[in-house]
């Protein structure tokens, strides 16, 4: 079989490449007011209403958190305070990559341009991409396209900025609902979906799949 070697890998990034520590943030939190089964509860609420919060019209990210934990908090019966949403939203540019990430990233960037499509703000992600430890050809964020994955527009955003078709890239991702669901749609036929345990296998979507980025490289032959 002949092996895809695309213009662009793009990449999905705060869960992807970056450890996504919203849990552990909610622990920190309020851990200390509930039982296990009902911390997980929490959590998984929480992820919820984040994904709820940016299927609507665009809004900045510190808007999404706060929105979304005030929600959780009602839902679960725990007061919110706002202090407690912008402090989870002030984590977000210190969490750094996951440890299979920096050597994976460098190998293949030597030989195809990286880029990311971040469901960020633009003051935070290089702080995060500075952490990878492998160059990017482009950062682009949902601010700058007006839309969150997974609209569309997102992606289509990052497309034209980038001058190229679906069937040129390869789109790496962690996350069906925020990625890979969408890039199917969008003709997106090369998908890698990175198995960080966030959500189940789900082969209709067509991709390949990799425990973490060290296997990266052997996917487009390097």
């Amino acid at each position: 079989m002949a092996i895809f070697r695309p213009k662009y890998i793009t990449f999905d990034c705060h869960g992807t490449l970056i450890n996504f520590q919203m849990a552990e943030a909610a622990r920190d939190l309020y851990g200390d007011r509930m039982n296990e089964q009902k911390m997980l509860e929490f959590i998984k609420d929480f992820s919820a209403y984040r994904l709820d919060e940016v299927i609507g019209d665009w809004k900045p990210y510190a808007d999404v958190v706060h929105n979304a934990l005030s929600r959780t908090c009602k839902r679960n019966g725990i007061d919110f305070r706002d202090e407690d949403a912008r402090l989870v939203y002030e984590r977000v540019p210190t969490w750094g990559p996951h440890a299979d990430v920096p050597a994976g990233l460098a190998k293949v960037a030597k030989e195809i341009p990286l880029v990311i499509l971040s469901n960020a703000m633009n003051a935070q992600i290089m702080s995060n991409v500075g952490k990878l430890g492998a160059p990017f050809h482009a950062v682009y964020t949902a601010e700058e396209a007006g839309a969150y994955k997974p609209h569309f527009r997102a992606f289509e955003y990052m497309l034209d900025m980038l001058g190229c078709g679906p069937e040129d890239i390869l789109h790496c991702s962690s996350s069906f609902r925020y990625d890979l669901m969408s890039a199917h749609d969008l003709g997106i036929k090369n998908k890698v979906w990175v198995n960080r345990g966030h959500e189940p296998a789900n082969p209709y979507y067509g991709y390949t799949e990799i425990a973490d980025i060290s296997e990266l490289p052997g996917v487009v032959g390097l």
